[in-house]
């Protein structure tokens, strides 16, 4: 079956099977920034922004995405950088793997919270999870790209 949606700004028609998930839909059209962790949604690794709504790719059928806006980290690449800037400032970015998912639902939060509190964004990146460090060096790099973005 065919859908058609826009993926990082641009118009797509593409073929998936029925039963076919968005992870592996956009893995097979090349965008292997979305990876694969736990296939249950709730990792964090596959997130992907839908309509601007960070979701996990690995439980959304492509199917459900046709009409829709979808945001990988190669069409928010410059917002991503500034991100990663100050996540290696704090000493969190070491291998790597969840850090696509993590800037995307940071970008999300920035448009869907206003000045969001310490809680806030302890509740809104819960389903982001990091295997190599504890979060506070998150949550101090996430606070500090906040208060610039102000």
């Amino acid at each position: 079956m065919k859908i058609s949606l826009t993926i990082n700004g641009g118009q797509r028609n593409i073929d998936i099977e029925p039963d076919e998930m968005l992870l592996d839909m956009l893995r097979k059209i090349g965008l292997l920034s979305v990876k694969r962790g736990c296939d249950t949604g709730s990792c964090g690794v596959c997130t992907v922004l839908l309509d601007g709504h960070p979701i996990p790719s690995c439980a959304c059928y492509a199917a459900k995405a046709e009409g829709h806006n979808i945001t990988t980290i190669e069409g928010v690449q410059k917002e991503s950088l500034e991100i990663a800037e100050f996540l290696v400032a704090e000493g969190v970015d070491q291998c790597g793997y969840c850090s696509p998912g993590f800037a995307l639902a940071i970008l999300g939060m920035t448009k869907e919270l206003n000045n969001p509190t310490e809680d806030d964004i302890k509740h809104y990146l819960v389903g982001n999870l990091c295997r190599c460090s504890g979060y506070v060096g998150h949550l101090r790099a996430i606070k500090k790209y906040l208060e610039v973005k102000r």
